[in-house]
């Protein structure tokens, strides 16, 4: 007979379990303590287990009924109740730890052993568009629980933005991130499937804008006068005279230069081409050979320049303007070029396009413009293409290339009567060297071929300096706007910020980020009088680079003891500036040369600091 709710509510403990049949498998078990258990028994494979569907009165008979017909029918199905109670606990706990932001999480791990790392590497762009745009609305939602709904009202924010390019790449990982969670948290389905069939439309591709030769003129006079910073105005050069890409420039360090031979050797790993290829194969850098870019005498000077101005903390041959360890910022290139009045004309990507088009419009072989530009071959039997290869031909070209650069910027020079060479020349200010080429007429092109230079060309580049024709590659700019009348205090403030501001001046934290300390344990040191420093107003702190070097170190602190609590700015001057009893070296250039001693007394005597120089030799031991 089957139970009741009286008869469950008033069934007794009695000392010893019992049981109550309800039908259909179902009973209510009742414990010698009064716990009671619904219980359901069921036929397999020819035994008789039972499950137990709760407790009472937390599941109440008509629960538990309802509870015993889906096990029944589980059961009518083949599949075993125990086992499928099993698979939706597991499956429960996993949506509980597996929400959508730690399955997001495990995936980028493991994406990041096969990804290079950087501020604009496929890395990066995960790690900013997940913050960004998908992690706010699906981190805290379980995986299993996320639907092709909730991917595509995402999609379509992204897209509603105009951002075509971010949603199709969110699209691409959304589909890697579900195929690996099916992998690796068993999910059932992968609702990222087919996303792209729903897709917006995308605008019509715009490519980098590039100039045409005819352009080149007036692009290169303004390139001559850009106001901003010296490196920046070179690093365009180079670009200009290589065809290299922004990345492969930014990330260029002065051991790639083999300027004996002309060549800047550029790593695969540095190397957009070839970081793919090396992808595809699976292959180590060291298996493929480096990107091989022949340099034209003038990209020679400009690397001999940047050289020449490194600073000892300097990593990258062009650094950041305040983070000498680092190279300068993505923006920096394209900044430039707006700044001169190019924006929408040209960015620095377009810089290629630029040489691209004019070398092919000249006439040179497809395959050496491709290999100059680090291009891969679209036949597919060729894509394994070497970038080492035509590298005589494409020196040959591209100083052809940078001596018609050298042509336009004079004709565009010409065309100007205020930039006139002439006029430049007693502007322009001995305060800098000037790197100077000589104006060679372009090599005739036959066939895609370069024909041999005549003798008289060949010989351009020889004989007296003063008997050439420079078109100057390095500019020694000056500011050729009226400048004010000053006053003295005003000239001394001026050559103090100028001295200030100098790059082998770091700011203090980036001296404390390259000597491992922190920035209390540099300003601790700055007062115990152990490092110089130099401070101007708000302008905060600046310290002398040559403090990194060990030996120009002990000495400075040798001074600062000796001297006690002198103006910081005089002791640097007479730490910097030439002395005649020295030959005419800085007693820092001669306490690298050995005359430590000298240096010393050469420093107290333009200080005017008292006392015997073995007292100054005594500080100096002390230190050392």
């Amino acid at each position: 007979m089957p139970l009741t709710d009286t008869a469950v509510r008033l069934a007794k403990p009695t000392g010893r379990d019992y049981t109550l049949k309800d039908g259909e498998g179902l009973a209510l078990f009742v414990g010698a303590s009064g716990a009671k258990n619904w219980h359901f028994r069921f036929s397999w494979a020819g035994k008789q287990p039972r499950i137990s569907l709760g407790t009472y009165p937390e599941i109440s008979l008509k629960e538990a009924r309802e509870l015993r017909d889906q096990a029944r029918a589980l059961v009518a199905k083949g599949v075993d109740p125990r086992i499928h109670r099993r698979q939706e606990r597991k499956a429960a706990l996993l949506a509980a730890s597996n929400t959508f932001e730690a399955v997001f999480r495990s995936w980028r791990d493991f994406k990041a052993l096969s990804l290079k790392t950087g501020r604009q590497s496929t890395l990066s762009q995960i790690d900013r568009i997940f913050k960004k745009d998908l992690l706010p609305a699906l981190g805290p939602q379980s995986i299993f629980e996320i639907t092709r709904a909730d991917l595509l009202e995402v999609l379509r924010k992204i897209e509603r933005r105009g951002a075509h390019t971010t949603a199709e790449k969110c699209r691409t990982w959304f589909n890697q991130l579900f195929r690996y969670a099916m992998v690796e948290v068993e999910l059932q389905s992968n609702p990222a499937a087919d996303l792209d069939i729903v897709a917006m439309p995308k605008p019509r591709v715009k490519h980098n804008p590039f100039l045409r030769m005819e352009q080149l003129p007036a692009f290169l006079v303004k390139l001559r006068h850009y106001g901003g910073d010296l490196n920046t105005q070179l690093g365009l050069r180079l670009l200009l005279l290589t065809g290299v890409r922004t990345g492969e420039l930014r990330s260029a360090v002065p051991g790639q230069f083999d300027l004996e031979r002309s060549l800047w050797i550029v790593p695969p790993e540095n190397v957009k081409q070839l970081q793919e290829q090396m992808r595809k194969e699976n292959k180590d850098c060291t298996e493929i050979p480096p990107y091989l870019v022949p340099l034209p005498r003038q990209a020679v000077a400009i690397v001999r320049e940047l050289l020449r101005a490194k600073s000892p903390a300097q990593r990258y041959l062009l650094p950041h303007r305040s983070e000498p360890r680092e190279r300068i910022s993505e923006n920096t290139l394209n900044a430039a070029l707006k700044r001169m009045g190019y924006k929408g004309l040209l960015t620095g990507h377009g810089i290629r396009a630029t040489i691209s088009t004019a070398l092919n419009e000249l006439g040179y072989h497809k395959d050496w413009v491709e290999a100059q530009l680090s291009h891969a071959d679209t036949d597919q039997i060729r894509a394994s293409y070497n970038h080492a290869e035509y590298v005589e031909q494409r020196r040959a070209m591209m100083q052809d290339w940078a001596d018609r650069l050298d042509q336009c910027e004079m004709q565009g020079l010409q065309a100007d009567p205020e930039m006139a060479p002439s006029t430049q020349r007693k502007r322009r200010g001995d305060d800098h060297p000037l790197l100077s080429v000589p104006v060679v007429e372009p090599l005739p092109i036959r066939d895609g071929h370069v024909e041999s230079a005549s003798a008289e060309v060949a010989a351009a580049g020889e004989g007296d300096e003063t008997e050439k024709s420079p078109v100057l590659t390095l500019i020694a700019r000056k500011d050729q706007r009226p400048q004010p009348v000053l006053t003295e205090i005003q000239r001394e403030r001026a050559m103090m910020l100028s001295t200030f501001e100098s790059p082998h001046n770091l700011p203090l934290p980036a001296f404390a980020k390259l000597v491992g300390k922190s920035r209390h344990q540099i300003n601790r040191d700055i007062q115990a009088r152990r490092l110089l420093s130099l401070a101007m107003g708000n302008r905060g702190q600046r310290i002398p680079d040559w403090q990194l070097d060990p030996v120009r170190q002990d000495f400075t602190r040798a001074v600062l003891v000796r001297v006690g609590d002198l103006d910081s700015w005089m002791l640097y001057r007479a730490l910097c500036e030439p002395v005649d009893t020295l030959g005419g070296l800085s007693p820092l250039e001669a306490v690298v040369a050995g005359g430590a001693r000298e240096a010393m007394h050469a420093v107290l005597g333009v200080l005017g600091v008292l006392g015997e120089p073995g007292q100054a030799m005594t500080a100096l031991r002390q230190v050392v």
